[in-house]
């Protein structure tokens, strides 16, 4: 039985830290661009021979990174006593550490289509760690809104299945293209105006994201936290890509006349579900 008593080993207690690229964007933004083993996966991800089943595959290695670090900066963290099987043979049996409530009501939001895989991935691992009774999936159903030369023009969110209140709950959004910032601004906004309860924290979990993403996101979200693989700005200038992040971030761009993302990695939710329109 777990109970959150006094550290059995008050003489060695580590925090949590996570190891971020340097950048100047606001502290809620959270890039791992410099983690060469997710680095190699995202590389694979976006790579024009990876298709099914591999993308799926590699997907949830990407998203269980980005789930734990996700976890361990914003979740509220409590000591912890768990007993081991060796309980049996000696009270000593027990380990002390650094974990999370039990209770901790948690909400994963599908996306439909490039979102499914990545929401059924982190709605799963939720549910070996924490009671199944405090983990729900949501899902909404969302698109960009193209003119007639291709741009995106906005988005349109065509329905939904919420099932209860986000009161005190931890929020995840996974969106593998972090590219505009239009998507995630519409669900945010829906939680916070239409889902009754104030959230503890929204988290959008991203493969890749944007300086135009988080420039909307930073206007239009600001209880969001955000997490992501890799920054693109690959159609900035040559001066510009040998700055940190966000240095001159007025001058920084990674969308291309159609808001795809350069270099990024395609078109994900096609390939994900062998659908190109």
């Amino acid at each position: 039985m777990s109970t959150q008593q006094k550290n059995l080993n008050p003489f060695f207690k580590e925090d949590y830290t996570s190891s971020e690229s340097t950048h100047y964007y606001p502290k809620n933004i959270h890039i791992f661009g410099n983690n060469p083993m997710m680095q190699m996966v995202l590389a694979k991800i976006g790579k024009p021979e990876t298709y099914q089943p591999s993308l799926s595959h590699l997907l949830e290695k990407a998203y269980e990174f980005l789930l734990n670090c996700a976890c361990n900066s914003c979740f509220k963290k409590v000591d912890r006593i768990e007993e081991t099987r060796m309980i049996e043979h000696t009270d000593k049996g027990k380990v002390s550490f650094q974990g999370f409530e039990d209770n901790s009501k948690i909400v994963v939001s599908n996306l439909a289509r490039a979102g499914i895989i990545p929401s059924h991935i982190c709605y799963e691992y939720f549910n070996y760690i924490f009671p199944f009774k405090n983990i729900r999936q949501d899902h909404i159903y969302i698109r960009r809104v193209t003119n007639e030369k291709g741009q995106v023009t906005g988005t349109d969110m065509a329905g939904s299945k919420i099932g209860g209140d986000v009161e005190q709950a931890y929020v995840i959004i996974p969106d593998p293209m972090g590219a505009t910032g239009g998507t995630i601004s519409r669900v945010y906004d829906y939680y916070e105006k239409t889902i009754e309860g104030t959230p503890l924290k929204m988290l959008s979990l991203h493969l890749i994201i944007t300086p135009e993403f988080i420039k909307k996101v930073t206007e239009n979200c600001p209880n969001l936290e955000v997490f992501a693989l890799r920054l693109d700005r690959g159609l900035s200038d040559p001066e510009v890509l040998q700055q940190p992040y966000g240095k001159f971030w007025d001058k920084e761009r990674g969308l291309n006349e159609y808001q795809y993302i350069v270099p990024g990695a395609g078109g994900v939710g096609e390939v994900l579900n062998n659908s190109y329109v």
